[in-house]
């Protein structure tokens, strides 16, 4: 049994299924700082939302956290970093509002297009505007989809419906796999100067923050109209703002913001600017998945199995075939460590015969993860270990084959140090 702090709202069916496993749920909404440090004593699992900072003096000031569970997508919140060093498993649930995301993405591409928003509020204002408010179609024009990942692919998919031809930036996306969605793959700058709709869908980090600025902006078509509703922050807003001021592009639609809650902003004084309250996410559908799925993810965690969502741990998730192999190479992993004792400088691990065939990254964990822990005496976790091996020099060396050279055997494990 373990400790659940919980510090934003959860959707009842996953805190109820936490509670059914016979953990502790403990809700206490609105920490952070010291406030926060001093309710996690004790906890082995947090669970919030986009307004708890978990940052690297949180992490630091506690002890026994496992895992972190962020009941949503974007971790900009969460020092993901610290909590690798700590050994924190950090997991999300990246899947929980991609429809959401997508259905309100064309909500906005399509307000902005017939400007809803304005004459909804001219004609509540008791002005009859009709002739002031024209629009432009969707079909025909071109949007341009910055990050073809799971929701921007969901958006490209919608708005071919809508008869757009649709025009994609994503180093990770062949030019033959963009060509098989009916995408036509562009760089960056081309793709902004032949869009017509241009909307973002990429995690906020080093590489993206402040990615759509002016230089980028100056090169678009004076009719273009950006849309966000991915992170504050990638879409540079001082540089819109003067991008729409001056007429350099025609209009925007944001649901995001640099800092959020934000109630104030040189952007909400344009006339052709459509925004929103970071509601991407905000459908029950999208909020009870959400829930269930962090709380499945928590619960994983905290039970020592393999997390499918976990953003810090080297693995892909494992199959059927080889989940029984998991427990068994971490006990081979602490057996061996015995054997090499303390010197060991090497450790090679080898999956061979059906489940050499797979990804055997996590099979590679669980050995590291045994050895390491009789080695040092220290909580080794699925996060930690392969920085603990780091740290006191130890090469891990993974290998893999389809074949078993001993007979007797279908599936093999092997570990090997040295002359060991």
């Amino acid at each position: 049994m373990a400790r659940v702090l919980v510090t934003e709202e959860i959707a009842d069916a996953g805190l109820d299924r936490l509670r059914a496993a016979g953990h502790v749920v403990d809700v206490q909404l609105g920490l952070n700082g010291e406030a926060l440090i001093a309710a996690l004593q004790g906890a082995h699992a947090l669970i919030v939302r986009s307004a708890t900072n978990v940052d690297a003096a949180v992490l630091g000031a506690v002890s026994g956290l496992l895992v972190v569970g962020r009941a949503g997508v974007g971790l900009d919140n969460v020092d993901v970093d610290a909590a690798t060093k700590a050994g924190v498993m950090v997991t999300n649930a990246p899947e929980s509002n991609i429809v959401s995301a997508a259905e309100h993405t064309i909500a906005l591409l399509m307000s902005m297009a017939r400007n809803v928003p304005q004459a909804h509020a001219a004609l509540v204002s008791g002005r009859w505007e009709r002739s002031k408010w024209e629009g432009v179609e969707l079909a025909g024009k071109t949007l341009g989809v910055v990050g073809l990942g799971r929701i921007g692919k969901l958006v490209a998919h919608r708005a071919l419906g809508l008869g757009m031809k649709i025009v994609a930036f994503d180093p990770y996306i062949s030019v033959e796999r963009g060509r098989q969605m009916n995408v036509d793959m562009l760089p960056l700058d081309q793709l902004v100067a032949t869009s017509d709709f241009l909307t973002v869908h990429l995690p906020k980090n080093k590489e993206t923050l402040g990615l759509i600025n002016r230089d980028l902006l100056v090169k678009a078509k004076p009719s273009l109209r950006v849309i966000n509703v991915a992170r504050g922050g990638i879409v540079a807003e001082h540089d819109l703002f003067e991008a729409l001021r001056d007429g350099l592009i025609a209009g925007a639609a944001l649901d995001v913001f640099e800092r959020e809650p934000v109630t104030d902003s040189p952007l909400f004084s344009l006339p052709n600017v459509v925004v929103t309250p970071h509601l991407g996410a905000s459908t029950r559908e999208a909020q009870d998945k959400a829930g269930e799925v962090i709380a499945d993810m928590v619960q994983l965690a905290l039970a020592g199995d393999f997390v499918p969502f976990a953003v810090n741990v080297d693995a892909a998730e494992a199959n059927e075939t080889l989940k029984p192999f998991i427990p068994l190479a971490e006990r081979l992993g602490a057996l061996f460590a015995d054997v090499v004792g303390a010197r060991a400088s090497e450790l090679e691990i080898e999956a061979s015969g059906e489940i050499g065939a797979y990804d055997t990254r996590i099979i590679t964990l669980a050995a590291l993860k045994g050895f390491l822990g009789r080695l040092t005496g220290d909580a080794i976790t699925y996060v930690n270990a392969p920085t603990v091996a780091e740290q006191r020099k130890v090469v891990v060396r993974e290998q893999r084959r389809d074949d078993v050279a001993h007979q007797d055997y279908v599936n093999l494990i092997t570990l090997r140090s040295g002359a060991h």
